[in-house]
Order: C-alpha cells, then structure tokens, then sequence
C-alpha cells in the first residue's frame, strides 16, 4: 500500500514511522524544503525521534519526502496533519487544512481515501474540506472518494506513548468511507475506534482536550485561592490522588502551552455560537489559565520586593521556554508570555532551556527569534536577581539552581525536597 502524509511536524512524522514500519511505503509531503531534506538524508529534526529510525526506514525504501503534491496521483490514501490555530481575535483558522485540500484536490484519483487529523470544530471535515475537494477535483465523497476524519493524540516526550498503542478514533463521511479508513489505520495501529461520524470524531478531539483545560484552570484557581489561605495546592493534589476511586489529578502551572489545549476548546465556543448556546465552563477555563502567567510575574514582583528589589532593573532568568518536560517543543508556551511581562515591566530577562539552545521564528512571538539560552554554571545563574522555573525538565539539576541562584519563582513544584534557603522558594 503506499499513502501520503501532508505536515511533517510532531504529529505527521512519528505517523510517517508508524505506518512505514508497518510495510506501508509512506511518501511524506510539507512545503517545509528543510524537512523534507532532513527525513530523504535520514535525520531528524525533533529531539525526542531517532534520526536512525529515520534512516533504516529510508534505506528500506518504505519512507520518503518531497514537497510535489503531484505525487498524490500515486497513493492510495492521503493523511492530513496541518496546523489549526487561532486568529488575532481568538477564531479557528482552517487555512492551512483549505489551502491543503486544494492542494490534493488537482490529484486525487477516484477511489482514493482523504483523512484529517488536524484537531478542528465539528463540520469541518464533511463541510468545509470536502466542499474543497469536490469543487477542485470534480469527484464526489462517499462515490468518487472516501473521506473521514481521525483525530491525533500524539504525547511528545512521554516515553511510554506509543503510536501503535493508543487507540484510534475514526470517523467516516459514509460507512464505506468508515470502514476504508478502518482497514488504513489498521496497518499500523492495534485498536480502532470507529464513531458514527466524521463530526462526533472531532467533537472527541475537542471533549479530550476541553476535559483537561478545565481542570487545569480548576486547580490554576484553587492554586491562587490556596496560596491566600498559606496552604500548598501541590500537598494538597498529593493527598487527593491517593483516594483510589472519583479523583484524577490535575497539576497548575504558569499557564497553557502546546498546539492542543490553549486552543482547541476554541473551536467548539465559535461552532457553539453558530447554534445559538453558550459554552461558559470553557470560556471561564480559558480566562483563569491565561491569567496565569500575570499571577506568576506579581508573585515574582513580591519575592523581589521582600528583597528591596522591583522588577524594573532587576535580572530574571526563566528555565523552560518549552510548553511541557523533556522536549523542544516551544509551540503557545507561556515562558513567552512571561518574557513579555517581565521585559514590559522594565525586568532584563533571559531564559535557560537544555532542549532549545536559540529561539526559532514563531507566528506570535518573533521578536525573541535568535535569542539564545545561557550557559548552565554558579557565575551565570548567581548574577540574577530572581529565578523563575516555568518548565520542569529533568535535564536541569535543581540542587545546584538551590545552590547558586538567590530567589526562586517555582511554578511546578520542581523545588520540592530539596535543601534551600528560609526564603529563598516562591511558589506560584
């Protein structure tokens, strides 16, 4: 079998490797020239996949890359997996997943299946992407075409996150078109999920991650409210998940960051709209998480006052420009919103981070592009005022932060047992 996959970023790769180690020869299709360079030559370009996976494949023939869309013509299903983000004004931008299927469209031969995996509102695979592919390739899905829609649940860096392993949800426009992208998936991972509809397999995407925002903003809050009554949130959750029945933990943090959570339950507050209901829980949940990284920074500003010290003029260090532990993924992270905060309240601010050396280009926060992270010793972190630990990786050695670095902004936790100094840990 030999099928395309559109987007080679942290979901579309380890898919490429899934299936073509599976014996499905996988052509790997991005606009991206650099990635499509990086996986012909056997390399990666995410920190946390063998760039040797990559390479045996190659050298077995079962993966490549291009960035000609023409080769379409040659497969026989198509696998999406392009961006969704907002706009300025907070709504879904589809464009990218738009401006793919009229990319496909020109190609698709009859019989070919379409799948989406890009997180997005419910319609949009039955309504704005096959109105695309119909227009643009005059064929008709469910006759011509089969078309469904299967959502992504990559985990990056979590070692215990196998592909193969967690089960699929798959939607289809038709039955037919159900059970076409059931025998794909199948190739390559071990439990289908198949739904009744393209839309009821979006709206599952959304329910996932609208689950965990909401109780993240939930603990965000009882964080702060903790915080007024002296009480640590952090013993609080420890205790709580020892209860084996009814509770699962969630843990607060300096805000939300990755391509998922900040953004997707989004989606379903604009389609909500256009039916006349009100989605509050979640509108709440985004409000309390994107407060956040301000209730971090007047932590920050009260750790430095009780040193005679502002902001303004004071040296911060943040650790952890990426949005989660252990990877080089630096999509939506609030260490961006916290570099803005500092730098805007007159704070001379650098960041620390073992997986990403220098900042690359990003859509929102391009003015930090080339900075790079300071070096790791006692002379470098002992000349700043205050240190903020947004990210959690377990690369850093948090003893010798103790040890060298004067005040402590800990958002995660990452402090906790260690030998410090009366007053030097802040928790926020």
């Amino acid at each position: 079998m030999r099928i395309a996959i559109i987007g080679l970023g942290y979901v579309g790769l380890p898919l490429c490797l899934q299936f073509a180690r599976n014996g499905v020869f996988v052509l790997g299709l991005d606009i991206d020239q650099f990635k499509v360079d990086s996986i012909n030559t056997g390399k990666s370009y995410i920190q946390h996949i063998d760039g040797a996976d990559i390479q045996k494949l190659v050298a077995e023939k079962t993966l490549s890359a291009s960035v000609d869309f023409s080769k379409i013509r040659e497969v026989e299903a198509v696998i999406i997996c392009v961006p969704t983000p907002l706009n300025k004004n907070r709504e879904p931008d589809i464009s990218y997943i738009i401006k793919t299927g009229e990319e496909i469209a020109p190609h698709l031969q009859k019989g070919a299946l379409v799948v989406l995996e890009s997180t997005t509102y419910p319609g949009t695979t039955d309504e704005d992407l096959r109105a695309v592919l119909e227009r643009d390739s005059g064929l008709k899905a469910g006759t011509d075409f089969h078309l469904a829609f299967s959502p992504e649940r990559e985990d990056p860096g979590n070692p215990d996150s196998k592909v193969a392993l967690i089960p699929k949800v798959v939607g289809g426009f038709t039955p037919a078109c159900l059970e076409r992208a059931k025998a794909l998936y199948s190739k390559a991972i071990k439990t289908i999920v198949p739904v009744s509809s393209c839309r009821a397999a979006e709206a599952t995407k959304l329910l996932e991650n609208i689950f965990r925002g909401v109780n993240i903003a939930l603990v965000n809050e009882l964080k702060v409210v903790y915080a007024a009554m002296g009480i640590d949130v952090w013993e609080v959750i420890n205790a709580a998940k020892t209860k084996p029945f009814g509770f699962m933990p969630f843990y607060p943090g300096p805000g939300l960051g990755g391509h998922c959570i900040p953004i997707d339950p989004f989606y379903l507050t604009w389609k909500a709209r256009e039916f006349g209901q009100n989605t509050r829980f979640i509108e709440l949940a985004g409000e309390i998480n994107t407060a956040m990284p301000h209730f971090v920074v007047n932590r920050l500003a009260e750790a430095l006052n009780a040193k005679k010290k502002s902001v303004n003029g004071s040296k911060i260090l943040l650790i952890g420009l990426a949005y989660k532990p252990n990877v080089d993924d630096m999509r939506e992270s609030p260490t961006f919103i916290l570099l803005d905060l500092i730098k805007n309240r007159g704070g001379e601010v650098a960041y620390y981070d073992p997986h990403i050396p220098k900042i690359e280009p990003t859509r929102e926060h391009a003015h930090w592009t080339g900075t790079k992270s300071v070096s790791w010793d006692r002379e470098t972190l002992a000349g700043f005022d205050a240190v903020i630990v947004a990210t959690a990786h377990k690369a850093v050695n948090y003893q010798e932060l103790a040890d060298w670095a004067p005040c402590i902004v800990d958002t995660r936790n990452a402090m906790a047992g260690l030998k410090t100094a009366e007053g030097q840990i802040w928790k926020a």
